[in-house]
């Protein structure tokens, strides 16, 4: 690739901004991938009304300036040393807005607001999705493709966009008049941001964010004129989707004084695959932050999965397409949130002492379904449960409890992504902030058996972001080079008597599962309201 105004001497650098569900951050990095100045800023979550999770887009419009801003300051450089912008966002986080003024017409609404709910369960339960997973099972069983199998199985959810956009499509009647007019952009932060760092010239997403809304074809990829047509929602109003590294234009220059160019757009759990480097089929990245994603990479076709696993775009660059399938738990960093809230503990670092510190969790089992239970179990009325609590139990066996919960959960989509994928596992990376935690690393370890990574920093989105906007102007040549950047990792290793973990020194893992497994039965289902 033609290099850059300067030929990317020692002083050119990539900027690159991570919008995340608590804070928005924005790294400089140099040829060495090496942090040279970084800002962040919270983000601001409202709760209008009982399950609306929203965010002010003016606000995070003036985050994302501020960080920016903040970042090249503390690098000490000038912005016209930028050589590219790199963008990685939470996903199904959405607003619409007027297409010629920019002005939103509602407040972003974030991929954990429960507003659709109702609409998701009449859906799910409705005569014609009985008739669609009707229709599958015959073409399934006569064609014998797995995609009509997993077609025949599928459920909506409320983190995908779809039913929120349609509640917001019922709900605002500017919206409507905005569409007829063909006045009316729909996007996810990524958009949103393209459209006002292009001052309005570009309405654009990438084929990893796009692949996160629910109401994209991974296989055709492409928006599904099906599932539109179906919940009518018009495609006049999605933006153009492009490859994840792509040249998506330049910042206006009137927002940072000089014209940086914008080479990456990216959905925050693909970046932090890429981040990792997770290139090649069979590795798997966990994150483990407010929830856990885990991700495994399945090469150039999507996976069709009967669990719950879902398929995404990783990342399209050039011409190559890669895909992954995905397993999440929500409840992670929030039930370690919820434990400090009640006072177990003052530090989330010492947590991980807390536990060592006794022998067991002295019987008592923590289900950590605060929203319920993902896959494997699939199960929006699961509780969150303390059980087996006795005279007994202290503080450190509620601590070692909850730990141990993440731990089992990470080993249940560990062992649905082996099951539905069969495809041998690699290398294991995990990042995100929960992944600071050693007890919960090294249990994770002796329960897959297997070696894992954890990358001395964890901010691994951001990294991914600039590594592509990085490849695509030619300041990193190839993805070896990146592998080769690396920092050194924290490795654990099983600590593991034959196939019998013990998890510790002091008994074996497996009674403790299987009695945690119980209390997670008798968790499911419990609000059965109608």
């Amino acid at each position: 690739m033609g290099s850059h105004r300067n030929g990317f001497k020692k002083e050119s650098y990539i900027l690159s901004v991570d919008v995340g569900t608590t804070s928005i951050r924005c790294h400089v990095y140099d040829k060495e991938a090496k942090i040279r100045g970084s800002c962040s800023t919270k983000v601001v979550l409202l709760y209008p009304e009982v399950g609306h999770v929203e965010m002010d887009p003016d606000d995070l419009w003036k985050g994302f300036i501020s960080v920016v801003k903040g970042a090249v300051q503390d690098a000490g450089i000038q912005m016209h040393q930028v050589e590219a912008l790199g963008i990685s966002t939470q996903r199904g986080t959405f607003t619409t807005w007027d297409r010629r003024t920019g002005v939103p017409f509602h407040n972003f609404i974030s991929w954990q607001d429960q507003r659709a709910a109702d609409l998701v369960k009449s859906w799910n339960r409705s005569c014609t999705m009985k008739a669609i997973h009707g229709a599958m099972k015959v073409l399934y069983f006569v064609t014998r493709q797995k995609r009509l199998l997993a077609a025949s199985l599928v459920v909506f959810s409320t983190q995908h966009v779809t039913f929120r956009l349609v509640w917001v499509l019922t709900h605002y009647t500017q919206v409507r008049e905005a569409i007829d007019e063909g006045n009316c952009c729909f996007g996810t932060i990524d958009s949103w941001l393209l459209f006002k760092l292009t001052k309005g010239h570009l309405h654009a997403t990438d084929y990893s964010n796009a692949s996160s809304t629910g109401i994209f074809d991974s296989y055709q990829m492409c928006w599904s004129g099906f599932l539109s047509s179906l919940v009518s929602l018009p495609l006049s109003i999605f933006p153009e989707v492009e490859n994840t590294g792509h040249d998506f234009g330049s910042t206006d220059p009137s927002i940072f004084g000089v014209s940086i160019p914008i080479m990456s757009v990216m959905a925050d759990q693909q970046a932090a695959m890429f981040g990792e480097c997770c290139f090649d089929v069979g590795d798997v990245k966990i994150t483990m932050g407010t929830g856990t994603f885990m991700d495994i990479n399945t090469g150039s076709k999507p996976h069709t999965s009967v669990a719950g696993l879902y398929p995404l775009v990783g990342w399209k660059i050039g011409s190559e397409v890669v895909y992954l399938a995905e397993g999440n738990a929500a409840d992670t960093g929030t039930a370690i949130k919820w434990a400090q809230k009640l006072e177990l503990f003052s530090d989330v670092r010492e947590t991980s002492a807390m536990a060592y510190s006794v022998s067991d969790s002295d019987g008592v089992c923590f289900v950590p379904s605060f929203s319920g239970l993902q896959a494997p179990l699939n199960d929006p009325k699961a509780c969150a449960s303390l059980m087996g609590l006795k005279p007994s139990t202290t503080k450190s066996h509620l601590v070692r409890a909850i730990l141990e919960s993440v731990a089992f959960r990470n080993k249940q989509l560990y062992e649905t992504m082996l099951r539905e994928t069969r495809i041998p596992i690699t290398k294991i990376r995990v990042d995100g902030g929960v992944s600071s935690n050693d007890f919960v690393m090294q249990l994770t370890s002796d329960l897959f058996g297997k070696k894992i990574s954890r990358p001395q920093h964890h901010e691994m989105s951001c990294l991914g972001a600039a590594f592509v906007a990085g490849l695509e102007v030619g300041f990193w040549r190839t993805r070896e080079e990146l592998k080769k950047l690396q920092s050194a990792d924290d490795e654990f290793s099983p600590q593991c008597a034959d196939k019998e973990c013990t998890g510790s020194p002091n008994g074996e893992y497996v009674p403790i599962l299987q009695s945690w497994e119980r209390a997670l039965r008798r968790s499911m289902n419990w609000y059965n309201k109608p």
